[in-house]
């Protein structure tokens, strides 16, 4: 008998206006994580996607002044945690200073994601970090 190769995915997104808090998308993402099991088989990991959320939707509020739109699909490989927001500058990563009150948000999603870029779309941009579970952690189970 043949495999079933087709891809499965789930997906998930909120708006978030710029009165909204970061908080308040952490929590959101933590109760989808929880529909995947994840906050069970791989703590670390659920905290690694929820600081990465906060980096994420905190540039969208600060930097491109906008509000922000929360997208996390998972295709049964990864979780792709996205935050589009309406400017059309591309994040640049600041060189890292011991002195400065920011910029290190792109450097910690670097570290904490398998994977990240950034892309201009027609209404803005998107950034995009991915995470794949352990082996055998993945969904419920």
């Amino acid at each position: 008998m043949a495999k079933d190769m087709s891809l499965r995915a789930v997906g998930w997104a909120r708006s978030l206006p710029m009165t909204s808090e970061v908080k308040g998308a952490r929590d959101w993402t933590r109760a989808h994580l929880e529909t995947l099991g994840w906050a069970r088989t791989d703590p670390d990991l659920v905290d690694s996607v929820l600081l990465a959320v906060s980096e994420l939707v905190t540039n969208a509020h600060v930097h491109a002044r906008s509000a922000a739109q929360l997208i996390l699909t998972w295709d049964e490989r990864c979780l792709h945690v996205t935050v589009h927001d309406a400017s059309p500058y591309l994040p640049e990563q600041r060189p890292l200073s011991k002195d400065a009150l920011g910029g290190r948000g792109l450097f910690l999603v670097g570290v904490l994601a398998d994977d990240w870029e950034a892309y201009r779309c027609p209404r803005g941009k998107e950034v995009t970090a991915c995470f794949q579970p352990p082996r055998g952690h993945g969904t419920r189970g």
